[in-house]
């Protein structure tokens, strides 16, 4: 399979799943209009600043609004577009990335450029288990400020992991965030409950 360098930018949870059927890249869901929001555009923007941004909405008035927003905000984000009729559910009619094959969705890749690389795994889970970051009762919460510092946003253990890699954050980036993270709260007073 495939390893797409950029980050693919659907609208929902099912369009991941499509996509992730079809090549081994980091999807980043939207959620419909909640695209909106300054937190999932600055964290599109970052993504596209680490690794490149491929937008891919459904190819329906909705998902071009959503498309038109993310580029007025993420400039020079790649985008690839599948049409309607191969997008179409027969069913229902129902419009939707999720409902495209296999072979359409890599055409739809192959024509935005995507650019295929081979992720390097600079992070494992023994990293994230030994530095609390996984295993532990305060994980959730260490990874959940590490990943706002980062810009990778929040994830479950094996997620962050897979977002680690993905945006390309190297081990220098990692541990000046973590020791970030541990400043502020002891400059706070607060308990470093993590270890």
């Amino acid at each position: 399979m495939k390893k797409c360098k950029e980050i693919i930018v659907v609208e929902g949870k099912n369009d991941i799943s499509a996509i992730k059927r079809s090549i081994d890249a980091e999807v980043l869901a939207v959620g419909g209009f909640s695209v909106s929001t300054i937190e999932v555009l600055e964290r599109i923007k970052k993504a596209q600043e680490k690794q490149g941004v491929i937008i891919f909405t459904d190819p329906d008035p909705a998902g071009e609004r959503i498309r038109s927003v993310i580029a007025r905000y993420v400039h020079g984000a790649k985008h690839a577009f599948i049409k309607r009729d191969v997008a179409t559910r027969k069913k229902d009619g129902k419009i939707g990335v999720e409902h495209a094959s296999k072979k359409e969705i890599i055409k739809a890749l192959n024509e935005a450029k995507f650019e295929e690389i081979e992720i390097v795994e600079e992070f494992t889970i023994g990293d994230l288990l030994f530095l609390g970051l996984s295993g532990h009762p305060h994980s959730k919460e260490l990874r959940f400020k590490l990943g706002e510092e980062l810009g990778i946003g929040y994830a479950n253990s094996k997620q962050f992991l897979r977002r680690l890699n993905h945006f390309g954050i190297t081990k220098e980036d990692f541990l000046d965030a973590l020791q970030k993270i541990f400043t502020e709260l002891e400059n706070k007073k607060e308990k470093l409950s993590f270890f």
